[in-house]
């Protein structure tokens, strides 16, 4: 078996890829998004994932303290986010200290306070 070379990774995070990976199923269990894994992993082939192949994940983000998340839909923003939880843009920030509010993804998972 050819042996797998991680690729250069900022955040020191990779997924080896098992039998049965997609991206999809990747993101989830990463806690990211595909697009997210197509821009840390310009090379690959999203349809020809190869078993042992190692993909850069993007860095872990905190815990999230109220285990409470709200899933990015199309259009969301976190001005519109905070407003439909009762709560400011400040606060989601600063539960959320690795996203990028003018690069919402959608499926990405933004950490809530307690409702």
């Amino acid at each position: 078996m050819e042996r797998q070379v991680k690729p250069p990774c900022p955040s020191g995070r990779y997924w080896q890829v098992a039998p049965g990976d997609t991206l999809y199923l990747i993101s989830r269990r990463a806690t990211t998004t595909v697009s997210e894994l197509l821009r840390l992993n310009p090379g690959i082939d999203p349809d020809n994932l190869q078993v042992g192949q190692f993909l850069c994940l993007p860095p872990e983000q905190p815990p999230c303290p109220s285990g409470l998340y709200w899933v990015v839909a199309p259009g969301d923003t976190l001005s519109s986010i905070a407003r439909s939880v009762g709560t400011t843009v400040e606060v989601l920030l600063r539960l959320n200290p690795g996203v990028d509010p003018f690069n919402l993804q959608v499926g990405q998972n933004i950490c809530l306070p307690e409702l």
